[in-house]
């Protein structure tokens, strides 16, 4: 009874380990359309699909590296709540995107660096995480799709104690939801 127990434990370990194994790899997506062309196969149908035919990518919006949607998270100055030029027109992308698709939502976290006091930084978080909210809300995008929540210095992307690690904290980030 014993041996037949060590035999399952075995299986069971050697099926694990299968199971954890690296999938086949993907193919080429330029090698697939080669190799369509090749047979005679029409891929004009599958590349209008993607989501920006100048870059050749395929797939969601905000996905896509080469989109302003890309970027979701926004730094902020020490003790600031205030955003710049640039960062206002990438969040004017995201309020479009989000005004064009009313069944996305979207959750700004705001964030803080660990000097001063927990009250302190979970009232800038607020401010700056209220701050992108604004901008998005002004665009004509819902109150319903736009949550916001403030985690002050408790979720610190960067564990340092130096101004590098401080800036990478002093942040707000859009987290998507719905599409």
């Amino acid at each position: 009874m014993e041996r037949r127990i060590q035999w399952v434990l075995i299986v069971v370990f050697v099926l694990g380990l299968a199971a954890c194994a690296a999938p086949p790899p993907k193919e080429d997506a330029g090698a697939a359309a080669d190799a369509g062309a090749a047979a005679g196969v029409d891929q004009g149908a599958d590349q209008r699909q993607g989501a920006d035919l100048g870059t050749g990518f395929q797939g969601h919006p905000l996905d896509d590296p080469a989109s302003p949607l890309s970027k979701r998270v926004f730094y902020f100055e020490l003790d600031s709540s205030q955003l710049s030029e640039e960062d206002r027109e990438i969040i004017n992308a995201h309020a479009k995107y989000l005004a064009e698709h009313p069944e996305v939502n979207v959750v700004i976290e705001g964030h803080a660096d660990e000097r001063g006091s927990r009250e302190y930084n979970m009232a800038l978080g607020e401010r700056r995480a209220l701050t992108v909210r604004q901008l998005i809300l002004v665009q004509g995008v819902g109150q319903q799709q736009i949550q916001y929540i403030s985690f002050g210095e408790e979720r610190p992307v960067a564990l340092g104690h130096d101004d590098s690690a401080w800036g990478l904290n002093r942040r707000a980030e859009l987290l998507y939801s719905g599409y």
